[in-house]
């Protein structure tokens, strides 16, 4: 069984086709692939299908490291559409994805870069159901409060501005407990950021992961709550990875910008394959 290993500012995904699998991709099998020590170790599994839409070019599908099903990734994303053009799926360098948040649409600027039509943004969901139509709160965590934005994405968001202790802030003692808020019935992604200047530097908590080196949706957050407070579109979002562009329309219509490449790619062992194939659930 075929795979390749991807990365996006740090944010690393193994690929799989669904075309290629010998069994389901269950959550078990998940967890054991992003094993660093007994599987490949990764940030997540992207499973490609293609599609009956003939507008789609793939059907994708994206797992978090524990084993959960995610809506949507930004880095996910870029690392699967760049996947896609260089194997050969389609000779277009704009076209059509489908996702667990619906449609988005990659425009690829070069082998290595591309913008991706993230859809709408929106600060009222049932990810926070009583939550104003702003989407602004507030959450007791960690012993402190916090004031938040929630933004939709496709998949949930709280961003939170701090100011100078963002780099100090102990986000794995921080994040478990936002993310899994009584506020948030289907958990949340957690941004922590502070403006400097024209410019966003942010750190991410994602669901089902932990932090992470970075995150496209979780830097789309940040940038909708900057831009929901009078800041100019684009914005740049530095992350612990790298760096990503977010445009966004007044009516937060969404264009994430950023670079994803390949790290190797191989074939699964037999005794892997073995191991595996005795995993259910």
């Amino acid at each position: 069984m075929r795979f390749e290993k991807w990365q996006a500012l740090g944010n690393d995904y193994v690929i799989l086709e669904a075309d290629g699998l010998p069994w389901e991709l269950s959550a078990a099998r998940v967890r054991r692939l992003c094993d660093p020590h007994f599987g490949i170790g990764s940030d997540g599994v992207l499973l490609l299908a293609r599609s009956e839409d003939p507008g789609l070019v793939a059907e994708l599908r994206i797992f978090n490291p524990d084993g959960s099903e995610a809506e949507l990734s930004g880095n996910g994303v870029r690392e699967a559409v760049l996947y896609l053009r260089r194997r050969g799926w389609t000779d277009q360098d704009a076209f059509t994805v489908g996702t667990a948040a619906g449609p988005v649409s990659p425009t690829i600027a070069s082998q290595r870069t591309c913008s991706v039509e993230m859809g709408r943004a929106s600060t009222a969901s049932r990810d926070f159901p009583s939550g104003e139509p702003d989407g602004r709160g507030s959450l007791t965590a960690a012993g402190r409060e916090w004031e938040f934005q929630h933004v939709s994405i496709g998949n949930p968001q709280c961003a939170i501005e701090v100011g100078e202790e963002l780099e100090e802030l102990d986000l794995g003692a921080i994040g478990p407990e936002i993310e899994a808020h009584e506020l948030f019935p289907n958990r949340t992604n957690v941004s922590f950021y502070r403006v400097d200047g024209g410019r966003v530097r942010a750190r991410i908590f994602e669901r089902g992961v932990g932090e992470t080196l970075s995150s496209g949706t979780g830097a789309s957050g940040a940038a909708v709550a900057v831009f929901l407070r009078g800041a100019p579109s684009p914005i740049v979002v530095e992350l612990d990875g790298g760096e990503l562009e977010v445009e966004l329309s007044g009516d937060l219509d969404l264009r994430l910008t950023g670079w994803a490449e390949p790290l190797c790619a191989g074939e699964l062992s037999a005794e892997l394959l073995q191991a595996l194939a005795a995993l259910d659930g």
